[in-house]
């Protein structure tokens, strides 16, 4: 039983398995903003330019079965606003890592060396 236990442990703790929790934490938190965005912010406007903030209420009767094809309408309007946040986000982050990427790097130290010689020089003269 302690071999199984040091081994479920070992598995816990490699950096694959941590990450995914890490993930699927920031995941749920940022899936929370978003639909707090769209609840919240988009779907007031909507209802200001269209009348209604969802169209839960359009349904067709046919016999005794209710089609509520507005809900499905509501669902897909949130599915394009979510897409198009989330795409802004990655967007941003991609921004902000080429931005990272291009920081210039120190430079070599026999370049530096050579700089402090030449201002030597300079401040001789």
């Amino acid at each position: 039983m302690k071999k199984l236990f040091d081994e479920f442990k070992a598995f816990i703790m490699t950096g694959n398995v941590l990450m995914l929790a890490v993930a699927f934490i920031l995941g749920g938190a940022t899936k929370s903003v978003i639909d707090g965005f769209v609840t919240f912010i988009i779907n007031p406007i909507i209802g200001a330019i269209v009348g209604k903030p969802s169209f839960d209420s359009l349904t067709i009767k046919v016999g005794d079965a209710k089609i509520l094809y507005g809900s499905f309408i509501t669902a897909l309007v949130n599915l394009v606003i979510i897409g198009a946040v989330v795409f802004a986000m990655v967007k941003a982050f991609d921004k902000f890592q080429q931005k990272a990427d291009e920081t210039p790097e120190a430079p070599a130290e026999d370049i530096v060396l050579l700089r402090e010689i030449r201002d030597s020089l300079q401040s001789r003269s």
